[in-house]
Order: C-alpha cells, then sequence, then structure tokens
C-alpha cells in the first residue's frame, strides 16, 4: 500500500528551527499548485517574507515576528564582558541591536497590529531582565524563547475558543461564508473565521462554506476554499461580486471574516472586500460576525479612520494573476491591501474572551476587563 500524500493540514504555518536558527514556513504564494516549505534565516529573508505573503494572516505574521526576533537576538555578536562561551551580557549593546531589527520587521506590514503587539511583548520580556547585573547570555535567550513559544502556543488556545464561541450562535445545516483566509494558514491551527467551521465539523454540523475567491491576491480560493476542503469540507468558491447574489436566494445563515485590527469603536480593517460583504448582509438581513484575538484589538485607535491602510503595487491588480496583462499599458491602478468596515454593519465581534455587541465602546471595554481578570488570576496562581 503507497503512504498517504500529505495534505496541507499535515503542515505547521510557522515552525521554529533553533538548532539551524532558522524559521520553516510554508511559502503560500504556491498554494495550491504545490507545498512548498520555506526555510529563513536572516531579518530581510522574515521582513520579505511577510511583505511578499509568503507568511500571511495576522496572528500568523506575530508568531513569525515574534520567533524571527528571537532567532536575531540570539545570533547578535555584542562585546563580552568575559571570554567565557556562555558570557555576561553587555545589555546596552543588546538592546540597541535589538531595537534596530524590532523596527525592521515592524516595517514589512503596516496594518495588521499583531505584528506590532507581538514585537512589543518581546521588547518587554527583554526589558524585565535590564535590572539583572549578573545576565549570561543564555539567559537572555532562555527568555526570549519562552516568550516567542508561548506568543505561538496562546495563539492555538485562543482560537480554539473563539472557535467554540462562534459555534454558539450556529445550527447544524447552516451556509456560512467567509472572505479572505483567516484560516490554518493564518494562524498556528483552527484559525479565527474558519475556528468554528473547524469545530463544526469536527461534531457533525455539516456546515456548506461558501468562500469569496478574494480579489487581487484570491486568498479565499487558493487559500480557505483549500484547506477547508482538505479537512473535507462542503466548499464552493464564488467570486466576490456573487455574495449578494448568494445572500439574497437564503442559503448564507451568517458570515464569518477575521480582521487585522479593530479600533476602540468596534470598526475592523479587514481584506479589501469586507466592507462590500458586510453591507450586502446588512440589506439581506444576513448576521455579520468578526473573529478578532484580542491582540488584534487596538484600543488606542478612536475609529476605524486612524488605522494605516497598506497600499500595494499595482501589478497585483493589472497582471500578476494573468498570462497576459489584463489592463492597458500606463492605465492607474487603486490597491488597498484592506478596507475598513464600519461598526453598525459588524452583528458581534469574537474574541477569546467572548462576544462583544454594540455599542462596542463599552463592550470591548468589557472584554479587556475580563482579560485582564483573567492574567491577574494566572499570575496569582503561580
Amino acid at each position: 500500500m503507497s503512504e498517504k500524500e500529505p495534505s496541507i493540514l499535515d503542515y505547521d504555518t510557522v515552525t521554529l528551527l533553533d538548532e539551524e536558527n532558522a524559521l520553516l514556513i510554508i511559502d503560500q504564494t504556491k498554494l495550491p499548485g504545490k507545498i512548498v516549505l520555506k526555510k529563513l534565516k536572516t531579518a530581510e529573508e522574515m521582513w520579505n517574507s511577510i511583505y511578499l505573503l509568503e507568511v500571511r494572516g495576522a496572528p500568523a505574521i506575530g508568531v513569525t515576528a515574534a520567533l524571527g526576533i528571537y532567532l536575531l537576538t540570539k545570533q547578535v555578536k555584542v562585546p563580552q564582558t568575559d571570554t567565557e562561551e556562555n558570557y555576561r551580557v553587555n545589555f546596552a549593546a543588546l538592546e540597541t541591536e535589538f531595537e534596530k531589527q524590532k523596527e525592521y520587521l515592524d516595517s514589512s506590514r503596516p496594518t495588521a497590529v499583531n505584528l506590532s503587539w507581538a514585537l512589543k511583548r518581546m521588547d518587554k520580556a527583554l526589558l524585565s531582565m535590564k535590572v539583572r547585573n549578573d545576565l549570561l547570555i543564555t539567559d537572555v535567550k532562555d527568555r526570549l524563547r519562552q516568550e516567542a513559544e508561548s506568543i505561538r502556543s496562546e495563539d492555538i488556545e485562543v482560537c480554539r475558543k473563539i472557535g467554540e464561541y462562534g459555534l454558539g450562535l450556529l445550527k447544524k445545516g447552516d451556509g456560512l461564508l467567509t472572505h479572505c483566509n483567516a484560516g490554518k494558514l493564518a494562524t498556528i491551527e483552527y484559525g479565527t473565521a474558519t475556528a468554528p467551521m473547524y469545530l463544526g465539523h469536527e461534531r457533525g454540523y455539516g456546515f456548506h462554506i461558501f468562500c469569496d475567491e478574494t480579489r487581487p491576491l484570491l486568498q479565499g480560493s487558493r487559500l480557505t476554499a483549500f484547506e477547508l476542503a482538505s479537512a473535507g469540507m462542503d466548499v464552493t468558491v464564488e467570486c466576490d461580486n456573487m455574495s449578494a447574489s448568494l445572500m439574497r436566494t437564503g442559503r448564507v445563515q451568517a458570515v464569518f471574516v477575521g480582521c487585522d485590527r479593530v479600533a476602540s469603536n468596534g470598526d475592523t480593517a479587514n481584506k479589501i472586500g469586507t466592507s462590500l460583504l458586510a453591507l450586502a448582509a446588512k440589506r439581506y438581513n444576513v448576521p455579520f460576525y468578526v473573529c478578532a484575538p484580542t491582540s488584534t484589538i487596538d484600543m488606542s485607535l478612536k475609529s476605524g479612520a486612524e488605522i494605516p491602510i497598506e497600499q500595494r503595487k499595482p501589478e497585483e491588480v493589472t497582471e500578476m494573476w494573468y498570462k497576459e496583462r489584463m489592463a492597458p499599458e500606463n492605465v492607474k491602478a487603486y490597491n488597498p491591501a484592506f478596507d475598513v468596515t464600519d461598526n453598525d454593519l459588524i452583528t458581534g465581534i469574537i474574541t477569546e474572551y467572548g462576544i462583544a455587541k454594540e455599542p462596542f465602546s463599552e463592550s470591548l471595554r468589557r472584554i479587556f476587563d475580563l482579560k485582564k481578570k483573567h492574567q491577574d488570576s494566572n499570575v496569582n496562581n503561580k
């Protein structure tokens, strides 16, 4: 009997190869045609991989940045205070190099707040050791690795909890519509918007999933449809501009999308085309849910107007996916990577601490109060 061909679900989105000083990622630009695993060793390789969407999705980007800056800091050459291999750290020199790498990685994509959130968390872990006069390089390596791996493992648990809350909103046989890829490929496990789908599939809910193609980069058809079909789900792909027609037929009972940033008033930034989907859902009375880990919620922003929107190269629109250029030469192309969905179009924001609903400015604060109580309880129990 021949061995079973590996599925995309058999691979981790991001893996730490500590002994090789490398990250192993799935190159998502090659999917679904072939599964290509790629090693990232330098800061430039990590930056390019994030920018070029080889690794993508807010949570996965955050994990990549955390593991990546651990590896980069681990290899920093700073003046030693002695000649032993496990030398005492010149902290000022190490901190300078860390900040340089942090700012560089943080510049790769501006909209996904998980990128800066993860890097700030790694920075905080480093600074927590600053008070020690006898700090050894192994102490730094161990602390940063521990924090990076915590970010990775927490992502799995966060997505599972989002899935449980989302599944509680659904019934067997529902038709679900999603946009872009907020699945396993955008996280470490389960995904955010797809977490209720994975859990429901495991429990025999028999969902029918509709995936928007998600132009211009086709993450819905190339990635979401690929991974959900690989899991054995019932999946249909449709062009983005067919979603309203589909909802009008009554075949969609709920929309689930991910997001890259949420403002304190509940406005959300997600892959371009999400706001049009929300408008159509509002017209046809289809519940529209945004699945957002609290790490994606930016309470420092008053509204979506303050979310920076990444502008990408026009070639992605005019020629990237075509054998021949499909727009006239010299014509301009408008290519924002994300749009903002206004909070009045959103039925609920599903987090790992519950579901926020209007008024979002109040419900999101309550979510963060619950998060703080949970964190304080964990500290007290240690």
